[in-house]
């Protein structure tokens, strides 16, 4: 069948040809200046295309060629620390090349083919491989890059080929003359295979008191974070990516302002990884696609990300995905749609959306790899809901979805309150699974601990409407003490600096020691108000003022246990002097 045929129509990014027989999802290039695009819907003989760049210019007549490959990903050392587009194009190489702006149909290699890594090959002649199987493994920043059999590739080595070799050059051969190169493709939207999927019963820690202790997530757990402008979606995913414990970090720049993914991409380099020292870039992949770009290569990055997170994984690695933000994604879907004159679901988004939302999702998860290794992918996508409205189908789908809900609340932003999480709509359904684990690994009170905090500050809300309606003053004084140390909570515990170099992270034993101080100095003063202590007295006590500080110093560890010592010595004078 043919592989050159012509433009017949064109409708922004969607252009329909005529004369190519091509399948879903193959890639075509358009036009004279040979722009990439996909087959999103074949009619009759008719092909419709979704041009991943700009389409002004392009006439009726024009060739269009169809390559018969899906879109694919170079995969292969060299991934980490590079700044992609969301087809895979390094934006550093294109900017030396042509400088600031892009060109239309530029391309470049996804993965360089000038560098030369030094290789140790791990099989040997006569070994029967699988696919995922291990054949190799080279130095990349500060990782183990292990090179892996593609997975829909087997056979039996006869040669190997050790040495520095760069991503093109064949390193083992099979007896059924396949070739083995440090790098292979696959497609984007096709999900790398697995063996098995295991429990999410391991939490991804991230040094944030509010998400670990409240609302944890797991090893290959999903989360959202919604939230309107200026409420710190982008802070909270950058504290997720420098802290959280996993060895990978992919951030994917969906559709964001270029401002805001600029700040990213400056920051990122210099922000320091606690875990090395040098610099979070060496083990992050950052995929900037901003608000000016071509919708059809938005809704591409996504699943760029992704099939890069489940490479690393099937290494053996747990890789933490950052989408910022969703919103947009699904926003880019909704002008394809309607491009192509399909019907429109709720409030013009495609009636697909949901099922989109979940495909990408799912792609997440704890796994067993075909080589017998653990991986683990955690999605966090951040949505972008218009006037903070929770309500607008975007953020309702990824609900049902997500098992993790941070709701940034513009009300605790207002309050400069930070992290702005609510912590009334927020939840999280992995906090049964993880029990187990915080019990052996942290305190066997952790639970009973978190229980208490979470009934205080659902009494605290309750308590304030009432408040409202007849004043502080008027309340007794068993609920004015509920609501003092429900304040207690919210500003020593809740609340943390992401820019002071001691409070930006928390360890597991550092919160629990901190929210147990406070739970402590709450049972003391419940004991102090019942012998007739003053409210007043209670607040005022000195240790108070210490525990309050404590965040914030790098003796931490010693001023809490000095605190929990002395705050029930410190009651017991107070109830004395009331007697």
């Amino acid at each position: 069948m043919s592989k050159t045929g012509e433009v017949y129509r064109v409708a922004g990014p969607v252009v329909t040809a005529k004369g190519i027989f091509p399948k879903m999802s193959d890639v075509v290039l358009v036009g004279n200046e040979k722009l990439m695009g996909e087959v999103i819907k074949i009619v009759g003989d008719q092909s419709i295309i979704q041009v991943y760049e700009e389409t002004s210019g392009i006439r009726p007549g024009e060739p269009v060629v169809d390559t018969g490959e899906s879109m694919m990903l170079e995969l292969g050392p060299g991934l980490l620390g590079t700044v992609y587009d969301g087809i895979q194009r390094p934006l550093s190489v294109l900017m030396k090349r042509e400088g600031t702006f892009i060109h239309r149909g530029s391309t470049a290699d996804g993965l360089d083919r000038s560098v030369r890594w030094p290789i140790t090959v791990t099989v040997k002649p006569g070994d029967i491989l699988k696919g995922g199987d291990f054949i190799a493994e080279t130095k990349e920043k500060n990782m183990v890059h292990r090179i892996m059999v593609p997975p829909n590739v087997s056979g039996t080595v006869a040669e190997v080929f050790p040495g520095e070799k760069t991503v093109e050059e064949v390193i083992v051969k099979l007896t059924n003359g396949v070739e083995l190169k440090p790098m292979h493709k696959w497609p984007v939207r096709v999900p790398r295979p697995v063996t098995g999927r295991l429990m999410p019963d391991l939490p991804l820690t991230t040094g944030q008191r509010i998400l670990d202790t409240l609302f944890p997530l797991a090893k290959g757990g999903t989360a959202a974070i919604p939230g309107g402008f200026g409420t710190g979606k982008t802070v909270t995913q950058q504290q997720l990516a420098k802290w959280s414990d996993a060895d990978i970090v992919i951030y994917v720049g969906c559709g964001e302002r270029g401002n805001e993914m600029t700040e990213v991409l400056t920051e990122f380099p210099e922000l320091v990884d606690p875990k090395t020292g040098d610099s979070l870039i060496n083990r992050t992949v950052l995929i900037a696609n901003t608000s000016n770009m071509p919708v059809a290569a938005r809704e591409a990055s996504v699943y760029t990300g992704v099939t890069m997170a489940e490479y690393y994984r099937d290494m053996g690695y747990d890789v933490s995905l950052m989408a910022d933000s969703t919103s947009r994604w699904a926003e880019a879907m909704k002008e394809i749609s309607s491009r192509l004159e399909e019907m429109p679901g709720e409030e013009g988004y495609p009636a697909y959306l949901s099922s989109r939302l979940s495909q990408f999702y799912e792609r997440g998860g704890r796994s067993k790899n075909l080589n017998g290794t653990e991986g683990s992918i955690s999605i966090i996508g951040a949505v972008s809901p218009a006037g903070g409205d929770f309500s607008e189908p975007v953020t309702q789908n990824t609900l049902r979805i997500v098992k993790v809900f941070w709701a940034l609340d513009t009300k605790l932003r207002e309050r400069r309150h930070f992290p702005a999480i609510n912590w009334l709509t927020s939840y999280s359904l992995y906090s049964k699974t993880l029990e187990t684990w915080y019990q052996d690994n942290v305190d066997p009170e952790w639970k009973s601990l978190r229980e208490w905090t979470m009934t205080l500050l659902q009494k605290e809300a309750e308590l304030l409407e009432i408040a409202q309606l007849v004043g502080s003053d008027a309340m007794p004084k068993e609920q004015r003490l509920t609501l003092e140390m429900a304040r207690m909570v919210r500003e020593i515990f809740l609340q943390q600096n992401a820019f002071h170099e001691v409070d930006t992270f928390s360890s597991m034993k550092r919160q629990f020691a901190l929210l147990n101080c406070i739970k402590i100095y709450s049972d003391a003063a419940s004991e102090a108000l019942a012998r007739n202590v003053s409210l007043q007295d209670i607040a005022s006590l000195p240790v108070r003022t210490e525990l309050t500080r404590a965040k914030f110093e790098k003796n931490m560890d010693e001023i809490l246990a000095s605190v929990a010592t002395r705050i029930r010595p410190d009651m017991e004078k107070l109830k004395e002097a009331a007697i």
